[in-house]
């Protein structure tokens, strides 16, 4: 594969069934100079997009999957990697020319950040996502000399990770499968004493695609998520209060009460796997829930 000497920041895209997509995704990254090494990780499609990626992208490392992992099959990419940083692209995102290089130099200057989250614009008009403004104006304390205000949340779509600080902290949770798994993960690194920042001048562009999948089942998935993420880290009396919350919504909502039911047929699997936060970062995430 041809690659500048010594790249910095290697592309995983994560991808299922969304052929035309990740080929316009695809054109956009082999565009930026210096140009990337790219991983794309095919999560079990049937349309044939790795035939299309091979025939035009034969540069691209390409992962077939036997079965659909979900958000878990980025950590497959970040595995195949040698570089020292990972920015992940959606099939229908792509990073901005230049990002790439803004992210690395920050994260070379600061050894402590783990990762760093871009501002997000979306469609043909590059309207601002709402996450740019929540993230610009985070209320947690300053610490040391980051680059921009430290978060403890990001969009996977635009994201650019310290490899060993990914895998320190184990990467994408394969539990979570999608939706909302970006939260365990800023905890998980945060956790083990690493830095996350917002660089606005880092930048993504967002073309969602036309084959989303139906928003009720997003905001399903979304709503278990966000459960298990506090019984999988967080103390077991808020956890408590958040069941009893979303039971309370499930009585009357179906998204909720899909959720509930969804988070409790898991819940054993995720109490194996529970880990709490420092008293630090329970702080911190307090902080962030009362802003």
């Amino acid at each position: 594969m041809e690659h500048p000497e010594h790249p910095r920041v290697t592309v995983v895209v994560a991808t299922r069934d969304r052929r035309e997509e990740l080929l316009r995704t695809l054109r956009h990254v082999e565009a930026l100079e210096p140009r990337p090494p790219v991983v794309v990780v095919d999560n079990a499609s049937a349309d044939g997009t790795a035939a299309a990626v091979r025939a035009e992208f034969p540069r691209v490392r390409l992962v077939r999957q036997s079965r659909n992992t979900g958000c878990a099959a980025r950590n497959t990419g970040v595995f195949c990697a040698t570089t020292p940083y990972v920015a992940f692209c959606d099939d229908d995102s792509w990073w901005a020319p230049g990002a790439l290089e803004a992210a690395a130099d920050a994260l070379d200057a600061h050894p402590r950040l783990g990762l760093v989250a871009a501002s997000v614009f979306v469609g043909e008009q590059e309207r601002p996502d709402p996450v740019n403004e929540a993230l610009a104006r985070s209320p947690l304390p300053a610490e040391g000399d980051l680059p921009g205000p430290r978060i403890l949340g990001f969009l996977a779509c635009a994201a650019v990770v310290r490899r060993r600080a990914f895998e320190e902290a184990g990467g994408f949770s394969s539990l979570l499968f999608f939706a909302g798994e970006e939260a365990l993960l800023a905890q998980d690194l945060a956790a083990r004493g690493w830095e996350l920042c917002h660089l606005e001048h880092v930048r993504v562009h967002h073309h969602p695609s036309s084959t989303r999948p139906p928003g009720r089942w997003r905001r399903t998935l979304e709503e278990r998520n966000a459960l298990l993420t506090v019984w999988l880290r967080r103390r077991p009396a808020l956890a408590l209060a958040r069941t009893a919350r979303l039971a309370g919504r499930a009585l009357r909502d179906p998204v909720s009460r899909g959720a509930l039911t969804g988070a409790l047929r898991v819940l054993p699997a995720a109490m194996a796997r529970r880990r709490p936060v420092p008293a630090r970062l329970e702080r911190d995430l307090s902080l962030l829930e009362e802003a």
